[in-house]
C-alpha cells in the first residue's frame, strides 16, 4: 500500500524549510532517477528526444538531457524559453556539455515528455495540442516526467494528452495518476527519489494506492472446522434472478460456508446453493440490490431497513431513497458498491445535488471525499476503470482491474466476493479492499480474449488468485 497525494508542493516546502534541501538538489535527484531508468532499460547510443516546457518540469527534462549526453544521442526540443532562473541555468549547463537543441520535433528510440507535469492549470492551446499529437504519433518509447502532459491535477484531460509507456512521478504518487482517464495514459508508474526516503518525504495525511500484496485471501488453516465456521451469506433475489445467482456463486466460491438465495419465487438454482423464502436466522451478511427490480425492492425493503447484520448494497438498492435512509440510522457494517450512474443517484437522494455521470467521473475523488466526510463509517466502493474505496476516513485506489471486466455481471461477482469475506469475519473495509483487489487480479489472470470474460469464467479464476 502506497500513499497518494492531491499535491506535493507542501512536501517540497518541507524539504526546503526543515531539511535544508534546495530546489536544485530535488531537481537533480528527480532527474537522476529518470536518467538511471533510461540507462538500465536502453543500450548506450540510443537516440533520446527530450520535449521540455518552460516550467520546472521542463527543467527536469533539460537536466536528464545533460546527464545522458555522451552515452546517448540526445536532442532537446523546447516548446518555449525557460521561465525561471534555475531552468535557464540548467539549459546553459546542457548546451555546454553538447546537448543538441532542435527546433522541429522528431522521433527517437526514447521520447521524454517534460512539457507540463502536474502544473497544468489552463486549457491546452492549439500549439501544445499539436506537440502532444506529434509525440503520440511517434514510435519511440514514451516516458512521462511526473504526469503525462495534458492530464490535469485531478486526472482529467481537456483536449489531448500524451500516452506514455512509463510515468516517473516526482517524489510521491498523485491522485491525477489514478483517474479512469489516466489509466490509458500513464503506463507503468514509478516514483522518482528526491534525495530523502519516501517515508520522510510523505506526510501522514494522504490517500493510498493499493497493491496486489495487500490482498488478504481467506485461506483455511484450521483443520478442526466446519461450514458454519465460514459464515452464511443471504443474497436477496428479485425480478432478475440471474444477477443474484451470480453473486451467490461468487460468495460460495470465495469461501463462504453457506449461501442462500432468498426469494418469494421458487427458483431453479445450481445444486450447491440453498434457497429460502426469508433471510435465515443464522445469516452473517445480506447482499442486496442486484436484479431486485421494483417487486423485489417492495418485498425486501423492511428486511433491509430492519436488519442488524452487515449489508452489501448494490445496483437497484442504491437508487432507492427509503433504503438509503439506513445510512443515517445504522451506518456501521454497510458496504455500498455503486457505478458512476448509481453514485449520481445516491448523491441526489443524500445531498440533494444533481450530478451527471460525466461529472461523477471527472470529480470522482472530490465526490467520494464529500460522501465519506458525511458518512465516515460507511464503506464505499465507486466502480470504474480504477476503483476508489472509502472507509474510516481514508481513500484507497485500486488499479488492478482489466478492461475485460466491462461486462454485465462483473459487479455482481464483486458484491458476492465482498459479502463472502464479511461472512468469514473480515471488517467491511478489509473485505472491500481484498475483495476488490482479488476481483481485479482474477481479471488479470484470465487467459482468454479480452472480450470473452464472463461472470462464471471470472469466478473460475478464483482458483488461481
Amino acid at each position: 500500500m502506497e500513499k497518494v497525494f492531491k499535491e506535493v508542493h507542501t512536501l517540497d516546502n518541507f524539504c526546503y524549510s526543515d531539511i535544508f534541501l534546495t530546489e536544485e538538489i530535488l531537481m537533480e535527484n528527480a532527474s537522476t532517477t529518470i536518467s538511471n531508468y533510461i540507462k538500465n532499460r536502453f543500450p548506450k547510443g540510443s537516440s533520446l528526444v527530450v520535449v521540455s516546457g518552460s516550467g520546472h518540469n521542463g527543467a527536469d527534462g533539460i537536466v536528464v538531457a545533460r546527464q545522458l549526453c555522451g552515452d546517448f544521442r540526445v536532442k532537446l526540443y523546447l516548446s518555449a524559453p525557460p521561465k525561471s532562473e534555475l531552468a535557464r541555468f540548467q539549459l546553459k549547463r546542457a548546451l555546454a556539455v553538447g546537448v543538441e537543441r532542435i527546433y522541429k520535433l522528431e522521433d527517437g528510440d526514447i521520447i521524454l515528455d517534460a512539457l507540463f507535469g502536474s502544473g497544468l492549470k489552463t486549457p491546452i492551446t492549439d500549439k501544445f495540442s499539436s506537440i502532444i499529437n506529434d509525440i503520440n504519433s511517434f514510435k519511440g518509447f514514451k516516458i512521462a516526467c511526473d504526469i503525462p502532459s495534458g492530464v490535469d491535477s485531478f486526472g482529467n484531460v481537456d483536449k489531448v494528452a500524451v500516452k506514455s509507456d512509463v510515468t516517473i512521478t516526482m517524489g510521491a504518487l498523485k491522485i491525477a495518476l489514478f483517474s479512469d482517464v489516466a489509466k490509458d495514459l500513464v503506463g507503468e508508474v514509478l516514483v522518482a527519489d528526491l534525495g530523502i526516503s519516501r517515508k520522510m518525504y510523505e506526510s501522514k495525511k494522504s490517500f493510498f494506492n493499493l497493491e496486489e500484496s495487500d490482498i488478504k485471501l481467506p485461506h483455511r488453516t484450521k483443520k478442526a472446522t466446519h461450514k458454519g465456521s465460514y459464515g452464511h451469506v443471504a443474497v436477496l433475489s428479485g425480478e432478475r434472478e440471474g444477477a443474484s445467482t451470480i453473486s451467490a456463486l461468487a460468495s460460495l466460491n470465495f469461501g463462504a460456508g453457506l449461501v442462500s438465495v432468498v426469494s418469494v419465487i421458487k427458483r431453479e438454482l445450481p445444486f450447491e446453493l440453498m434457497q429460502s423464502r426469508e433471510v435465515p436466522e443464522n445469516s452473517s451478511v445480506i447482499i442486496a440490490g442486484m436484479g431486485l427490480g421494483k417487486v423485489g425492492l417492495d418485498h425486501f425493503r423492511d428486511t433491509i431497513l430492519n436488519s442488524s447484520i452487515p449489508l452489501v448494497l448494490d445496483a437497484d438498492a442504491l437508487h432507492e431513497p427509503s433504503i438509503l435512509k439506513i445510512l443515517s440510522t445504522r451506518p456501521l457494517d454497510i458496504v455500498l458498491t455503486p457505478h458512476p450512474k448509481e453514485f449520481a443517484s445516491m448523491l441526489f437522494h443524500l445531498f440533494d445535488k444533481k450530478f451527471t455521470v460525466s461529472e461523477v467521473v471527472e470529480k470522482r475523488v472530490e465526490l467520494v471525499q464529500m460522501f465519506s466526510d458525511r458518512y465516515p463509517n460507511v464503506t464505499l466502493l465507486l466502480k470504474g476503470a480504477n476503483r476508489i474505496i472509502a472507509g474510516d476516513g481514508d481513500l484507497y485506489f485500486d488499479t488492478l482491474g482489466e478492461p475485460n471486466l466491462a461486462k454485465a455481471g462483473s459487479g455482481d461477482v464483486l458484491a458476492g466476493m465482498i459479502g463472502a469475506l464479511i461472512a468469514q469475519g473480515y471488517s467491511p473495509l478489509d473485505a472491500t479492499i481484498s475483495g476488490s483487489l482479488a476481483h481485479g487480479k482474477a481479471s488479470k489472470l484470465y487467459q482468454g480474449n479480452s472480450f470473452s470474460l464472463s461472470p462464471i469464467k471470472l469466478i473460475n479464476e478464483f482458483d488461481n488468485i
